[in-house]
């Protein structure tokens, strides 16, 4: 099975450590954080993983090389400009069958496995990993109709979302609503998808997950990092 990893933003919300080091490469534990995604990506069979890449990629390909020695064979997609989240899926080849594709920077005890199954069972196109988030609200949020009145007022209200947690699983049918060398993020391609009649499914985990993409979430992320352990790396 391939698996595909986005790693070429520039995670300006994590500078200034990102203007020296490209995020995937940011430290969990006593690793980066996208060496966490490929092993428990090979603990699922993943025997090949196609990293893009574009802000210091060279460090990427420093540190990776061709993924040997952590039983992977890795390759590299290199995108001379920003193609979104979708995009670079555009310039891959050899993607014919169910393939994997992941955020470079998320720390998470989902079962690969399992979502790659529903994935299978739903015969969907197209699944996304979803995650239940409670949003508060820290002011008095007022509603009113048309005419201005007043209809009512909600002292800092708490809404519930499901949310992409930035992994998916596609089947190669995919690749065809994807322009070549475009800009297009996954919220325009899954519309896409959508529009066409596709099967987009997705698989809620209520377990642990946490999106790098701020100072503060990678800071909680190392802070919980040892207690997950076992349960991320289950199967080595």
């Amino acid at each position: 099975m391939k698996a595909v990893v986005l790693a070429g933003g520039k995670g300006t919300r994590l500078a200034p450590y990102t203007n020296v080091l490209p995020k995937p490469l940011m430290p969990i534990g006593e690793m980066p954080i996208l060496e966490v995604l490929i092993r428990q990506m090979r603990n699922i069979g993943v025997d090949e993983v196609i990293l893009t890449v574009g802000h210091l990629a060279s460090l990427m390909q420093a540190y990776f090389q061709d993924g040997e020695r952590f039983g992977v064979h890795i390759n590299y997609s290199f995108e001379d400009a920003p193609l979104g989240t979708a995009g670079p899926l555009s310039l891959l080849k050899g993607l014919t069958e169910t393939f994997i594709v992941t955020n470079g920077d998320v720390l998470t005890t989902l079962p690969l496995s399992q979502l790659v199954a529903f994935h299978k069972e739903q015969k969907a196109a197209a699944t996304i990993a979803m995650h239940q988030r409670n949003v508060k609200i820290n002011l008095g949020v007022i509603e009113t109709n048309n005419d201005h009145t007043v209809t009512g007022y909600i002292e800092k209200p708490t809404f519930d979302y499901l949310v992409s947690m930035g992994i998916y699983v596609f089947e190669p049918a995919v690749l065809h609503y994807i322009p070549k060398g475009k800009y297009l993020d996954f919220p325009d391609l899954v519309k896409i998808l959508i529009a066409n009649g596709e099967h987009v499914c997705g698989f809620t985990f209520d377990g642990y997950w946490q999106d790098l993409g701020n100072p503060e979430d990678y800071q909680q992320a190392n802070l919980d990092f040892p207690t997950l352990r076992q349960q991320i790396f289950e199967g080595e």
